[in-house]
């Protein structure tokens, strides 16, 4: 039976990031912490620990169920962990108010076009 395993090889195993490598960085960053402490990639966990996670899908405290250094199929690796009440409340508000954010085009480099600069006259009155 397995007693630890390292942090880095578990998020991956957890599916939260793609590469052993991202979880690594991740771990350099700061953005993992265990048990309220930032971690080093090599730190072990153990079943029980709590762990905030922040990668690209937003912000996770999860509770450690299994431990596991294979990366497997999702419906396995989400056996791993069991996300907090508190957490996924959270992140599914952060995702609704994302969604009501309007969304802006992204602005364009160099001159404008003849029509932009219609759009510009037009705003300033002197049409």
């Amino acid at each position: 039976m397995v007693d630890g395993v390292r942090i880095d090889k578990w998020l991956w195993a957890a599916r939260f990031f793609k590469t052993r490598a991202l979880a690594s960085k991740a771990c350099e960053l700061g953005r993992i912490e265990s048990n309220g402490q930032a971690v080093k990639a090599s730190r072990e966990v153990r079943v029980g620990d709590l762990l905030r996670v922040k990668n690209e899908s937003g912000e996770f405290q999860v509770e450690v169920l299994g431990l596991s250094e294979m990366r497997g199929p999702a419906p396995v690796a989400q056996t791993l962990y069991r996300e907090t009440e508190a957490s996924r409340e959270l992140r599914l508000k952060l995702a609704e108010e994302r969604k009501a954010m309007p969304h802006f085009e992204a602005s364009r480099e160099g001159k404008p076009s003849k029509r932009d600069r219609r759009k510009i006259e037009r705003l300033r009155g002197r049409v």
